[in-house]
């Protein structure tokens, strides 16, 4: 029987254990997972589906807590991204510089604290810190959506823009019977980054509400168990997405 030829490059890319193991490989890869883990427990464990004295249902609570722990480890020294986005960016005006320094500062404080609240978690640091620690991470992870969103905002409106363009070009030349397959690429192109710019804002909305709802205690509107597991579970799923197609 003749050998099979080994894969092509493309081929391998296409694979998809090849893609899993690169998805596997990254930090955020692995932390999105065990998000879906945990907020999917919280959605069983918040609508009430299963009775409190089940031994299952504090099984999934001890899993729930103890994910939670976990992914705080993976975050150690993931401020730094934050503060290599900001000193790489290029801002083209100064309200794009406050809301960059808003973001990035504010999901890199976030970050950052995290690491001392993760010490707490395993014990090294006493709990009578944890209540500030976890005040102050939840402020700055909401200030820092706050920028975020604005920015993705200004960058779909620049995208619409963009493809309004495109389009009234790509018109004209079918209007002239020349038809551009270098333009109808380039459509695509913007359509799919316009379609990831808004699952970001979205992820963003679902996040911040969950900040929110920290920085409150749990306390009014819109800061229910099951509506925050189900945003949680949201922003875990569109980040696992963009991962995905990333890697």
């Amino acid at each position: 029987m003749a050998s099979k030829s080994p894969p092509s490059s493309a081929e391998k890319h296409r694979d998809f254990f090849n893609h899993l193991e690169a998805y596997l490989a990254k930090r955020d890869g692995v932390d999105k997972l065990l998000k879906i883990s945990r907020y999917a427990t919280k959605i069983i464990l918040s609508s009430s589906a299963l009775p409190e004295s089940l031994p299952l249902t504090q099984r999934l609570k001890s899993f729930e807590s103890n994910v939670g722990v976990s992914r705080k480890a993976f975050r150690l020294g993931k401020f730094v991204q934050d503060l290599n986005a900001l000193r790489n960016s290029h801002f083209e005006s100064s309200q794009e510089l406050v809301l960059a320094i808003v973001a990035y500062g504010g999901e890199g404080i976030y970050y950052f604290i995290e690491q001392f609240i993760w010490l707490v978690k395993a014990g090294l640091i006493d709990k009578r810190y944890s209540s500030r620690l976890q005040k102050i991470s939840g402020w700055a992870e909401f200030i820092g959506y706050i920028g975020s969103i604005s920015l993705k905002f200004r960058d779909f409106n620049q995208i619409v823009e963009d493809e309004a363009c495109l389009k009234a070009s790509m018109d004209i030349a079918v209007s002239k019977g020349d038809g551009n397959r270098e333009e109808e690429e380039k459509m695509k192109k913007l359509q799919a980054k316009k379609l990831m710019k808004k699952l970001s804002i979205v992820q963003d909305f679902a996040d911040g509400f969950m900040a929110l709802a920290d920085i409150r205690d749990g306390n009014g509107r819109l800061s229910g168990p099951l509506f925050l597991s189900c945003a949680g579970l949201l922003s875990a799923l569109i980040s696992t997405h963009k991962n995905w197609i990333s890697c």
